[in-house]
């Protein structure tokens, strides 16, 4: 059995054309708005069976980073403009591809700086893509942009893939250069991208991921805006600037991918938590832009406004994934909307204009009592509907094993825990979080069928115990549990430890399903269908049904009335049947298929195609293909 995670109005799609006016994927999330929804219609439940593999295509990263390839994650989704599909890999090399036969057109790599430090997985979600740059056919005319891991924004030709020698220093900007609290340039080896970069009225704009749980006075987590033509700097944005005198934190970060809204002229940003994650009692208050939808005004950066889905968050529940946008009709008026899911299996409904929620929101009482020095919100908000998407309560009794022995091992994990439900405070008794830091949600989002006001939505249900260490006894733990997570919060009265609550045979403390699938009509915020996603194979299967596994990847939806999505720990990609989520098709992937998957039309022809790599958190097998399914011709 493997390791189970190491830490852990009807609106159309706005779609540009690939061929002949067929539906692309031209942006990360398909649009600009993230919507994951294509209008291509070919496959379908009757035929999608027949699926089989057209092409597949190499990096060539296993050849070529070695060691490196444990700590990479090909989260990697496509795009599809202007007649190629352009690919980035874990190591931020761009590929561009043939979309009919896989074959290579050219291929950028950035030569990632071999001396830095890199605290977190070598990641490239996706790279952005713009046009109208200059005279048709001139060089840079069209362009694609890349942040990297050492924090470069590069600008290519999206022809040729040669470097615009107009854009920065030789088509490079630095990102963030400037004095930081403990030297002119360490924040290079702490603070990285790994979601694409969006563009939109002239700029490119980039966000950033830091590390968690090390110091109090964290990075930054400044959003920026630089012309695309020229690279000049036109705006930055810190979500902590402005805040009360004496509040200590860093991070606020953009480290999932951003949305745009072309016609209102606003980018919106998925915050992040301050820093540090499980103790705020050097950040008193409710921290307004931390772990809060930002809508910004693309042109000069300003906030439009701003809602918080977590009040002085405690619990790492960072906004984890890209706002997508659409029009919802909830109880017969249509408004334009942001939908926001969350680790806490949340998923929020807020009015793209205002800010004021679509679905209400209700502050509820939480539970109190923190670690001593910090100060909790008395109140959390809980939107009315759709209900969780994610368990977060879970009595002794419940819990789950193979056998009568690790189910008991889990009972006495769980009952010698502090565990109030959603919103318990972190303790040095150790407190479950449940659900547990990698969602409910994560950085794959959801899919929004905007014909039908469907959100299509995946989660995962595991739980982790955080446990608070005092700084004297901090070197003592960390020694102990040297193979743990193990954390100083440098700055705070405690570290931290974080584990995922597993048994002695390797699997979750807490009842399966593991991993879902959800629909969720947004008319009445009433949960359609949800089912279990992915399974354990071989025995596990024969004694526990579809248990459905730890996943990290989001579905996309079709015009055709199929989900397809990856994700899952199993090496598969599969489709559903979006009205009934009946499981139709999966096809067998060459590594993990941890990564959002994108469809297109091609020449008359219908591809979906997934990035299979694998990826560190889930322990799945590795490689650097990338495979394109097709109907038979």
């Amino acid at each position: 059995m493997r390791n189970w995670i190491a830490g852990l109005a009807v609106a159309t799609a706005v779609v540009t054309a690939s061929w002949a006016g067929e539906p692309g994927w031209p942006t990360y999330g398909g649009d600009q708005g993230g919507q994951r929804f294509s209008p291509a219609s070919q496959i379908t439940p009757a035929n999608v069976k027949n699926l089989a593999v057209a092409w597949t295509f190499s990096t060539g990263d296993m050849t070529t980073h070695g060691d490196a390839m444990k700590r990479a994650s090909f989260e990697n989704t496509p795009i599809l403009a202007e007649g190629k599909l352009y690919v980035c890999s874990p190591f931020n090399e761009v590929s561009a591809l043939d979309p009919g036969s896989g074959a290579l057109f050219w291929r950028f790599d950035p030569r990632l700086n071999a001396g830095m430090h890199y605290p977190n997985d070598f990641i490239c979600r996706g790279v952005a893509f713009a046009s109208n740059l200059g005279a048709p056919n001139t060089l840079c005319a069209t362009r694609i942009y890349l942040n990297t891991a050492d924090r470069r924004l590069i600008a290519l030709d999206a022809r040729s893939g040669k470097l615009c020698p107009g854009f920065g220093k030789n088509g490079t900007v630095v990102i963030g250069v400037g004095p930081q609290p403990d030297g002119p340039h360490s924040h290079f080896g702490r603070n990285h991208t790994t979601s694409a970069p969006v563009v939109s009225h002239g700029v490119v704009i980039v966000g950033s991921a830091i590390d968690d749980n090390q110091k109090v006075d964290e990075l930054r987590g400044t959003v920026y805006a630089y012309d695309a033509r020229t690279g000049a700097l036109k705006w930055s944005f810190d979500p902590l600037a402005g805040s009360a005198k004496g509040y200590r934190a860093g991070a606020a970060n953009v480290w999932a991918p951003m949305s745009i809204d072309e016609q209102r002229g606003l980018v919106f940003l998925p915050v992040s938590s301050a820093s540090p994650d499980f103790f705020g009692g050097l950040r008193r208050g409710s921290g307004k832009y931390a772990n809060a939808i930002v809508a910004l005004r693309i042109a000069d950066g300003t906030v439009a406004w701003s809602f918080q889905t977590t009040h002085h968050d405690v619990w790492d529940y960072d906004l984890p994934a890209q706002p997508t946008l659409g029009m919802v009709t909830y109880n017969g008026k249509t408004v334009p909307a942001v939908l926001q899911p969350t680790k806490q299996g949340l998923l929020f409904t807020i009015n793209r204009e205002t800010g004021a929620p679509v679905i209400p929101v209700i502050e509820h009482k939480v539970t109190q009592d923190p670690a001593a020095g910090d100060q909790l919100s008395p109140t959390q908000p809980i939107t009315v509907a759709p209900a969780p998407l994610a368990p977060s309560r879970i009595p002794p009794d419940d819990a789950f094993g193979l056998t009568f022995w690790d189910r008991g091992v889990c009972r006495d994990m769980i009952a010698a825990a502090r565990h109030d439900g959603l919103y318990t405070p972190p303790s040095t008794q150790g407190t479950i979080i449940y659900p547990f830091t990698g969602g409910g949600s994560n950085w794959g989002g959801v899919a929004f069928d905007p014909v039908h006001d469907i959100v299509y939505a995946n989660t995962m249900n595991v739980m982790h115990l955080v446990t608070l260490i005092r700084q004297k006894e901090f070197s003592a733990v960390r020694e102990r549990f040297f193979d743990k997570e193990v954390s100083p919060n440098e700055g705070a009265p405690f570290g931290m430890m974080r584990t995922t609550m597993l048994g002695p045979l390797g699997v979750p403390c807490n009842p399966p399903p593991w991993g879902k699938l959800h629909a969720i009509d947004m008319h009445t915020g009433k949960i359609l269908w949800s089912v279990p996603l992915g399974s354990m194979g071989g025995i596990a299967d024969w004694l526990l049904g579809s248990a459905g596994v730890p996943n990290l990847g989001g579905p996309i939806v079709t015009a055709g009335g199929l989900v397809f999505i990856g994700a899952t720990q199993d090496p598969h990609i599969r489709a559903f049947d979006a009205k009934t989520g009946a499981e139709l098709w999966k096809a067998d992937l060459p590594a993990g298929g941890q990564a959002t998957p994108m469809t297109y039309m091609w020449k008359g022809r219908q591809y979906v195609v997934i990035a299979a790599g694998g990826h560190s958190k889930l322990d799945t097998t590795r490689g650097d293909q990338v495979v394109a399914f097709a109907l038979p011709n």
